[in-house]
């Protein structure tokens, strides 16, 4: 990966549906030269844009669970697990004999979830289950680990609108998923970066109420943009979970300073001891000693940390992962 793939990487992590144009400006190439090289980095598996329903969009509630099994049955397990809907960021930790996945529950259906099976696998020996209680999605709240991150005028450039913003449809919901989004949805799900032309093709719906309504499940957190990345292909072989217990007074703030590292790609309050996970990428396992010690340690509301390194990622926000590379949908 060179440069120019970096930078339009590091656009997309800003805004997963940033015109062509724009990243053509931000990366000094022609709007030619970044639509090729995004299509070659899709090919390739290196990144791929989702939408996915966001935190405000859905009565699910979120859950990250640590499954303790055989090292022998891991793999099967974890294959398992990532082949479901309900779930995301299914990795294999602490030396082959735990799973870590997100997964999704509704409260008043909970037959056939995750958490209702696992007590009845075979292979699993034991789980610990966590309710996410809050994710801090701040506008710095994104992985920026490259060497070279984009600059703030570029960030600025970037997210300038192309055009006046669509106004709401007749008797819709801003920030609320209904029934009728649903053909949106489930192109959205394929591509993230779908135009509002095809969008309008696929739904059956006019290009002024595609252009609103994703404005309004956006703006709203109803809809949430996920860049799914292979970070081995962009030379990041390090990627641990924290599990931090802090102090309730300064959680708030602990969370959204961890947020803002650039090392971080996700953190949210969670119930039970562990009151707070984080997610880090670094380059070497060097690298995340040294963000641990000197980032992580400095913060006096924590106090007690519990590194969990991933031997493999099976899956990530929506997309499975096999030999370090994205999976074709």
């Amino acid at each position: 990966m060179d440069q120019i793939d970096r930078r339009i990487v590091q656009c997309l992590l800003q805004d997963g549906r940033a015109s062509f144009r724009r990243i053509a400006q931000v990366t000094g190439v022609s709007e030619q030269t970044a639509a090729r090289r995004y299509r070659a980095l899709v090919a390739d598996g290196a990144v791929r844009v989702r939408a996915l329903p966001g935190p405000g969009g859905s009565r699910e509630q979120t859950w990250f669970v640590r499954v303790q099994c055989r090292p022998d049955a891991a793999d099967a397990l974890a294959d398992a697990l990532a082949a479901r809907e309900d779930t995301a960021y299914v990795s294999v930790t602490s030396g082959g004999s735990e799973i870590v996945c997100q997964t999704r529950s509704d409260p008043a259906h909970t037959q056939g979830s995750v958490l209702h099976r696992l007590p009845r696998t075979s292979k699993v020996l034991g789980f610990h289950a966590y309710a996410v209680l809050h994710m801090h999605l701040g506008a710095d709240a994104k992985w920026r680990a490259f060497d070279e991150p984009l600059t703030p005028a570029e960030t600025a450039l970037l997210h300038q609108r192309d055009d006046a913003p669509a106004p709401p449809e007749p008797g819709s919901r801003p920030g609320v998923l209904a029934e009728a989004d649903a053909p949106l949805l489930a192109e959205l799900a394929r591509d993230g970066r779908t135009g509002v032309v095809d969008l309008a093709r696929a739904t059956g719906w006019s290009k002024t109420r595609v252009s609103s309504r994703l404005e309004e499940l956006l703006d709203g957190r109803a809809l949430r943009l996920a860049v799914d990345l292979a970070y081995a292909r962009f030379g990041f072989h390090a990627t641990a979970y924290l599990w931090l217990t802090v102090n309730p007074g300064g959680l708030r703030a602990t969370g959204e300073a961890l947020s803002r590292h650039p090392e971080t790609t996700f953190a949210a309050a969670v119930t039970g001891s562990a009151n707070l996970l984080v997610t880090v990428t670094c380059r070497t396992m060097d690298d995340l000693y040294t963000y641990v010690t000197d980032k992580v340690g400095v913060l006096p509301a924590i106090t007690q940390v519990d590194v969990v390194p991933v031997l493999h990622r099976l899956k990530q926000a929506g997309t499975r992962v096999h030999q370090g590379r994205l999976a074709p949908l």
